[in-house]
């Protein structure tokens, strides 16, 4: 008998009709003699929508009391479904994120998986199809954490890998990982099989597919992931170890991205080194860090847009003396392994660029990726050329 990991994105789960489909999805599992732990993501726009409504409350939400609102979407999908199932026959419990015993890092709306204490998931797997509030946790203090954006992902794979599933599979409106956004891009090519490495660089970069803290532990613990959809029987994308030919198999536009120039009349080392532990330290990362004067402070960086509420709040208070500007731009990263050792995926990316008169801010090469970032936002039809060009 296998034991399987089944992950239902909001989307799948966004109204009563969408539910008795995901059920039907998790029986036709069960009644091939799988035990069955299923994660959930909160229903539709629930997330945002909680968001916002905290958002009308106070323009920057205390961090811990934001967790303890967004962890309720999570706790009704669960319910719903665990009702739907008990109905249909079919024996399930709902399990939020520490009664399932997973245990987090102290950061607020962005914690990471330190352990899972899996007591409580196997006793229900005895008699019960288990299902586990995705996104959330329990902290050392006892308070409850929510993972970011995408981390049902990462609480599925790390279930998986905890309990020693046979495989995880991700369901979602897509059904599978494409060349690009296929919601931007019609020509998009679903990808039969990636890497680790390769999903790796494409979930960091932006791509909305996975949460990239799932690949991860994926990768880590050699589990196969799956991604398919919800409302089809379609093949879907295999992410494991298989490396196949050095080509581009993925180009990734990420427009979430804020570009922040930080002045300051002095300069010393104590005070850069002072403003970059004051960023890591609430829990943002800058990018691309560079100061461009020897006389006075004259920074750049890039930050993700969700944290760019953090920021403005450290504005207010640690970095209230620094002058500050910010603008949205877009990052484009070129994503297959061993593509940087050919030079005709680069000369015809520049080349695109130069007759859009587009000017480029940085350029990084790792082994698997081109990362390009530009000085503004631009348009998906840039994206659309490059992916002709390049994409077989």
């Amino acid at each position: 008998m296998d034991t399987v990991v089944l992950k239902f994105g909001g989307s799948s789960l966004s109204d009563n009709l969408k539910l008795n489909i995901v059920a039907n999805k998790i029986i036709e599992f069960y009644n091939k003699g799988n035990k069955i732990v299923v994660v959930v993501s909160a229903q539709g726009k629930t997330t945002d929508n909680l968001i916002k409504e905290a958002k009308e409350l106070s323009s920057l939400p205390n961090e811990r009391e934001l967790d303890v609102l967004l962890s309720t979407g999570e706790q009704v999908s669960i319910a719903k479904l665990s009702i739907l199932l008990n109905m249909l026959g079919y024996k399930s419990i709902s399990l939020t994120g520490w009664q399932a015993g997973i245990l987090t890092s102290n950061n607020n709306q962005n914690a990471k998986i330190e352990n899972i204490d899996v007591t409580r998931i196997l006793k229900e797997l005895e008699d019960n199809i288990v299902i586990v509030a995705g996104f959330q946790g329990i902290n050392s203090k006892g308070d409850i954490t929510t993972l970011g954006r995408g981390g049902s992902d990462t609480t599925a794979v790390a279930i998986a890998a905890s309990i020693k599933a046979n495989h995880c599979y991700i369901f979602s409106d897509v059904d599978g990982v494409y060349s690009t956004d296929p919601n931007k891009i019609t020509i998009a090519k679903k990808l039969q099989t990636l890497s680790y490495m390769e999903m790796q660089e494409i979930a960091d970069e932006g791509a909305k597919v996975l949460h990239n803290r799932c690949v991860e532990v994926g990768a880590k613990f050699n589990i196969p992931i799956i991604t398919k959809s919800t409302f089809n029987n379609k093949q879907g994308t295999v992410i494991c170890n298989k490396i196949e030919d050095s080509k581009v198999k993925s180009i990734v536009k990420n427009d979430d991205i804020i570009y922040i120039k930080l002045k300051y009349e002095n300069y010393s080392l104590d005070l850069f080194n002072k403003l970059y532990k004051t960023l890591l330290i609430n829990d943002i990362q800058p990018n691309n860090l560079v100061n461009r004067s020897t006389y006075n402070l004259n920074i750049s960086f890039n930050i993700k847009a969700n944290d760019l509420n953090k920021f403005q709040r450290l504005l207010e208070n640690d970095l209230s003396d620094f002058d500050v500007s910010y603008t949205n731009i877009t990052k484009i990263a070129i994503v297959g392994f061993g593509i940087t050792n050919n030079n005709d995926i680069l000369n015809k990316t520049l080349n695109i660029l130069q007759l859009n008169n587009i000017e480029i801010l940085n350029m990084e090469m790792g082994e698997a990726k081109i990362v390009i970032t530009f000085g503004e936002k631009l348009p998906d039809g840039i994206l659309s050329e490059i992916h002709k060009e390049l994409i077989e």
